[in-house]
C-alpha cells in the first residue's frame, strides 16, 4: 500500500512557476511508476507526465512539453513537477499517482494551483 501526498500548490500569477512535490510512504517507491495528473472544474482528469521508477525515462503530454518537468528522488521517496510560464487554462486539482502495471492504484488528495490572469 502506498501514500502519497502532494504540496506545492496555490496562487500564481500568468507566467510565474510553481513546482509542486508528492512525498510517498509505504511500498517500494522505486518500483512504482509515478505520475503527474490534473483536473480543472468541469472537465474530465488529464494526464500530465509519468517518470520511470530509476527516473530515466519521462513521457509528457505534447500540449505541455516544454513548460513543464517531472522528476524524482527516490531516496527522498518524492516525485516534483515544476510548472514553469503558467497559463490560466493551467489552474487545476493536480493529483500524483503510482503504478506498477497499467492501472494508477494509487492517488494522492490534490493540491490545487490557481493561475490568475
Amino acid at each position: 500500500q502506498v501514500q502519497l501526498v502532494e504540496s506545492g500548490g496555490g496562487l500564481v500569477q500568468a507566467g510565474g512557476s510553481l513546482r509542486l512535490s508528492c512525498a510517498a510512504s509505504g511500498g517500494t517507491f522505486s518500483n512504482y511508476v509515478m505520475g503527474w495528473f490534473r483536473q480543472a472544474p468541469g472537465k474530465e482528469r488529464e494526464f500530465i507526465a509519468h517518470i520511470s521508477g530509476n527516473g530515466f525515462r519521462t513521457y509528457y503530454v505534447d500540449s505541455l512539453k516544454g513548460r513543464f518537468t517531472i522528476s524524482r528522488d527516490n531516496a527522498k521517496k518524492t516525485v516534483d513537477l515544476q510548472m514553469n510560464s503558467l497559463k490560466p487554462e493551467d489552474t487545476a486539482v493536480y493529483y500524483c499517482a503510482a503504478r506498477q502495471n497499467n492501472k494508477y492504484d494509487y492517488w494522492g488528495q490534490g493540491t490545487q494551483v490557481t493561475v490568475s490572469s
